[in-house]
């Protein structure tokens, strides 16, 4: 058998399957399976997004290669195991010249002196193709331990639940030891591994408590990674400090939304709970007579209960109910909502639920992952205002500029596998890296100038005799030069949508258009609005004002109750959902989801498409259910493009965007020449993009009079005076 033999069973049975797959699988069964490796499951793990439509061939196939290969399995030893071997005759290792300088490489052979006196006969290009494809071959191991490790990690975390999970991150015992401790964090050597992939090496912690740090990087970086290996002290993080870290919603149940978050400081509640068990237990006391035992009974749960009532009296537990309404109601809750279960709610506002119980419990360290992608500018606003009174110290990951602006003292930035540390917020950040960016630069053009300048003297005149002290002099200055490493380029990325061609106005228009899923429960009413290829329109407002209402509205999703929509009959709109994944097929590559949407170009130019927004190389061959969220938001954003869209009608586009993606998408879509309509929470997105700001809010949809900046102060101040 051979992988020739192999190849041609996968072609005859699956003819959709990519190239280098089944380059890939005919090596791999031919050349590397070892008989412990179970490689027909893996074979099928490959094949499977190939086979979608065609699961029998997937099943003919594999027992087609069962029979192929079991005999060559079976002759095959599963690991190669070394052992001591008696030698045939006494050898005089004294006149043996010493031991070979190859002989433990392999502990079988001797290259040297089997080659000794031999010339050479390796083809130098073959070798190196041979360990280029051993190399992408480790390298996808290594990506497929990987996403194994985050299953693993997001089941193991499904186990526990947030009451034991919070006990055994944040012990009572040892943040009363500490009380008085300083809660500083430095620790000048991490290292952070996820699956078989290094995140950090070396890296120093530093975290002064108090500040608040915005940590950036790219996508993929792994920035989560590391927010979750100090939530589970996988980082040494001193055991006096309570952490807590902001990542899955709340689990719906029949609990109200506020004692959800009153139930979120499990001390408080535990306290609580043994005062009750106190008060009880006294008042039975009451009953009992003089005796002894009994006086001692009343005397240590008294002792005790005062002990719990000054611990409660510390952490302010008797305001938690007004605290805990602020809270809810800066996020949006109304105080009707506060009260309704939170199974009552969608993810997006159990993610909301879950940053009211973590801002209520007040830990030492705040971890916060991407805040605002759950939340509206609304309730943006409150929460960069609320933050900036901070007690402790938060670390922050967003891609958010004007919030990082707004919340940040301090930007930490990771990349390279290292954590680089600024002052100031994120513009102070980027200015501070520009300059000193620049300032790598010059340093290492003047030097590589100097030595180029050394060089030439020194190849001039080291063999004139006249000239050879001197030369000699400038190569002992050339040596004692310091190595500059070349200043790593800042990487930048472009998204394109293709021109779309002109068409008569009107487009898309709203005229009286009310809406509702019921008529005496109406959205919205009278709304008037025209869209064109100049228009550039951000559509703001509370979470349920009827923003995601208007979209659909436009997209011709939901049709109105009364008034009218029209819309010429060549304009193709383009929609881009906020919750954009759902209509991604996760085990298919983004190459062959785009061939299934739009059928009838080639693989490469599909793939060519996807680099269009930096889905490039191996990653559009990947599952998209193993990208990262921003891989995914470029994937929807190429699907997207090749409608050819008269008009885009975007849903929070920024949400899982890194910043430089988030550039690339503002600078697309302003050289664009179609129409653009966007619902967003980023302050510096919409200010970037849209002209025209119109809010949505008690019904209706109105343009606003001023820039996005007014807009929040404006919400926060009417939020100060509903907060008695």
């Amino acid at each position: 058998m051979s992988a020739t033999d192999v190849a041609y069973e996968i072609r005859s049975k699956l003819p959709r399957t990519e190239d280098i797959i089944v380059d890939y699988l005919s090596g791999y069964l031919v050349d590397e399976a070892s008989e412990d490796e179970d490689v027909l499951q893996i074979t099928r793990n490959m094949l499977e997004s190939f086979a979608r439509d065609r699961p029998s061939a997937l099943e003919e196939l594999l027992q087609k290669l069962a029979q192929i290969l079991e005999t060559r399995l079976q002759g095959r030893p599963a690991a190669r195991v070394h052992k001591l071997t008696k030698l045939d005759k006494v050898m005089d290792m004294s006149k043996s010249g010493g031991l070979s300088n190859t002989i433990t490489f392999g502990g079988a052979v001797d290259l040297e002196s089997v080659n000794k006196a031999k010339a050479s006969r390796v083809d130098v290009k073959k070798l190196e193709k041979q360990e280029a494809k051993l190399k992408a071959k480790i390298e996808k191991r290594a990506m497929k331990g990987l996403y194994e490790g985050s299953k693993l990690l997001d089941q193991h975390q499904k186990q526990q639940s947030y009451e034991d999970m919070f006990l055994k991150v944040n012990s009572i015992e040892a943040s009363l030891a500490g009380k008085n401790k300083a809660k500083d964090i430095h620790l000048p050597s991490i290292d952070v591994t996820f699956g078989s992939n290094r995140i950090l090496s070396g890296a120093s912690l530093t975290l002064a408590y108090g500040r608040r740090y915005g940590l950036i990087g790219r996508n993929g970086v792994g920035k989560s990674t590391l927010l979750r290996h100090i939530a589970l002290r996988e980082v040494a993080i001193p055991s006096h400090i309570t952490i807590l870290f902001v990542e899955q919603e709340v689990i719906g149940d029949d609990t109200s939304a506020i004692d959800s978050v009153l139930k979120a400081d499990v001390w408080r509640e535990s306290l609580l709970r043994e005062e009750a068990m106190l008060n009880a237990k006294l008042q039975e006391l009451e009953g009992q007579g003089d005796e002894k035992r009994f006086d001692d009974a009343r005397d240590e749960a008294a002792t005790r209960l005062t002990e719990v009532h000054a611990s409660l009296s510390e952490m302010e537990a008797e305001s938690g109910p007004a605290r805990a309404a602020t809270l809810l109601a800066g996020l949006g809750f109304s105080e009707a909502d506060q009260h309704r279960p939170t199974k009552s709610f969608s993810g997006g506002w159990r993610m909301r639920l879950a940053l009211a119980r973590a801002l209520f419990v007040k830990p030492h360290l705040l971890l916060l992952d991407e805040p605002s992608n759950h939340i509206d500018l609304n309730a943006l606003a409150w929460l960069e205002d609320y933050l900036q009174t901070w007690p402790g110290t938060l670390l922050v990951v967003s891609h958010d500029r004007a919030f990082l602006d707004a919340v940040a003292t301090d930007i930490v930035h990771q990349h390279s596998g290292r954590l680089d540390y600024y002052k100031g917020n994120f513009t102070q950040f980027y200015s501070t890296k520009s300059e000193r960016d620049k300032k790598l630069q010059k340093e290492y053009e003047t030097q590589m100038e100097y030595r180029s300048h050394l060089q030439a003297f020194i190849d001039r005149w080291r063999y004139n005799a006249n000239r050879a002290a001197q030369a000699q002099s400038k190569i002992k200055i050339l040596e004692k030069l310091p190595e500059l490493e070349p200043p790593v380029a800042e990487e930048t990325e472009t998204f394109r949508f293709p021109d779309c061609d002109k068409i008569a106005p009107p487009l898309l228009q709203l005229s009286g258009v009310t809406f509702g899923y019921s008529p005496d429960k109406l959205i919205l009413k009278n709304v008037d609005i025209d869209v064109g290829l100049e228009s550039r329109i951000a559509v703001v407002g509370a979470n349920g004002a009827g923003k995601s209402t208007l979209i659909k509205l436009l997209t011709g999703e939901l049709q109105p109750m009364g008034g009218q929509v029209n819309r010429n009959g060549r304009l193709r709109v383009g929609y881009f959902a906020q919750h954009h994944v759902d209509t991604l097929t996760p085990t298919m590559t983004p190459v062959a989801f785009l061939a299934s949407k739009f059928p009838g170009k080639s693989e490469q130019e599909y793939r060519s498409h996807l680099g269009n927004f930096q889905i490039s190389g191996m990653t559009g061959l990947q599952l998209i259910g193993t990208l990262s969220g921003g891989q995914k938001s470029r994937v929807a954003f190429a699907a997207l493009s090749l409608q050819n869209p008269h008009v885009l009608l975007l849903d929070e586009p920024t949400n899982h965007l890194d910043i430089e993606g988030l550039d690339a998408l503002m600078h697309a879509l302003k050289v664009w020449n179609g129409g653009v309509i966007l619902i967003s929470h980023d302050e510096r997105f919409i200010t970037t993009v849209a002209q025209e700001l119109w809010v949505c809010g008690e019904g209706t949809v109105k343009k606003f009079y001023g820039d996005v900046q007014s807009y929040k102060s404006l919400i926060v101040d009417n939020l100060k005076k509903s907060t008695p």
